[in-house]
C-alpha cells in the first residue's frame, strides 16, 4: 500500500458507478510498453459530494494519475491516489476528504 505509480496518458473509458467508479487510460508501463490500465475510483456518491460527474472526464482526455499499483504481478490495475488533467488545472486527491474509500 505504500508504492505509488505515475501514469501519464490518454483517457479511454470512464465508468461512474457503484460502488466503485474506473477510470481506465492508456499509458506506458515500467518497460514503456502502451498498455490499457484500469484504476479504481471511488463510488457515485462520494464522487458526486466532491464534485465529479459523468460529464468531468472525456474519452480522449490527456490525464496524470498517481496510483497504488495492484500486488499481482503483470495486471495493469491501480487504486487512485489523485488524478490531474494539465489542459485546465482538473485535479482530485489533492484536498481533504478526496480519497478512495
Amino acid at each position: 500500500t505504500s508504492k505509488e505509480i505515475r501514469l501519464e496518458g490518454k483517457l479511454v473509458q470512464f465508468a461512474l458507478r457503484n460502488p466503485h467508479s474506473y477510470v481506465h487510460v492508456q499509458a506506458p508501463d515500467a518497460k514503456g510498453a502502451m498498455q490499457r490500465w484500469a484504476v479504481e475510483w471511488s463510488g457515485t456518491t462520494q464522487l458526486g459530494s466532491q464534485g465529479v460527474s459523468q460529464a468531468t472526464l472525456s474519452v480522449g482526455d490527456e490525464i496524470i494519475i498517481i496510483g497504488r499499483p495492484s500486488r499481482v504481478s503483470g495486471e495493469y490495475r491501480a487504486l487512485m491516489v489523485s488524478l490531474k488533467r494539465p489542459s485546465d488545472g482538473f485535479t482530485w486527491g489533492t484536498r481533504a476528504g478526496e480519497k478512495v474509500d
